[in-house]
């Protein structure tokens, strides 16, 4: 059997405020910040699925696409979730704010780890490239940084499974939040 598919485009970003706006629940964002290598966006793509991202945000620019390696590594995933492209990354985060969503930023070097955040609202969680982490103007705007526990001697994981970590323990959070219903 053969099958031919036109893939759905990218979004942009009124593309996304609009998706945001019909929404009936507080959104959940992942947003990644240069993230390049193909393999890496397809499993957070995958993973963002699965746990019920509204949408997932990148730049145009220095960052993956959807290309037929992020489409096969995220196993259908990039058909089921929006995926965004912007110009201006900084900007696009601005608007999320103007919104009322809190920026989460993930950074190995803050202070508080994740378990202390509320990931209960309307959130964005925002990750970093692969070798360089979240740049100067993505870090600034962020409301809060936060940072996986680690054993000591291990500095990072990568960011798919950094993505992992923290998508899930909003989808925790937001399961045991009063009013929340129960899995």
């Amino acid at each position: 059997m053969l099958a031919e598919v036109n893939a759905r485009p990218p979004a942009d970003l009124a593309g996304l405020l609009d998706h945001l706006d019909a929404l009936d629940h507080a959104p959940l964002l992942l947003v990644l910040d240069q993230v390049q290598d193909p393999h890496n966006l397809g499993a957070l793509l995958r993973t963002a699925a699965a746990a019920g991202v509204d949408a997932v945000i990148t730049p145009s620019d220095r960052s993956a696409g959807l290309t037929p390696v992020v489409r096969k590594t995220a196993a259908g995933a990039a058909e089921r979730i929006l995926f965004v492209r912007v110009g201006n990354l900084a900007r696009a985060l601005d608007r999320l704010r103007e919104r009322g969503v809190w920026l989460h930023g993930l950074a190995g070097q803050a202070d508080t780890a994740l378990y202390a955040a509320d990931l209960t609202g309307p959130i964005a969680l925002v990750l970093g490239a692969e070798a360089s982490g979240l740049r100067r103007l993505t870090r600034d705007r962020c409301d809060a940084l936060w940072r996986l526990p680690m054993a000591s001697g291990v500095e990072s994981l990568n960011v798919s499974a950094a993505g992992a970590v923290a998508l899930f323990e909003a989808v925790r959070q937001r399961q045991i939040a009063p009013g929340a219903a129960t899995p």
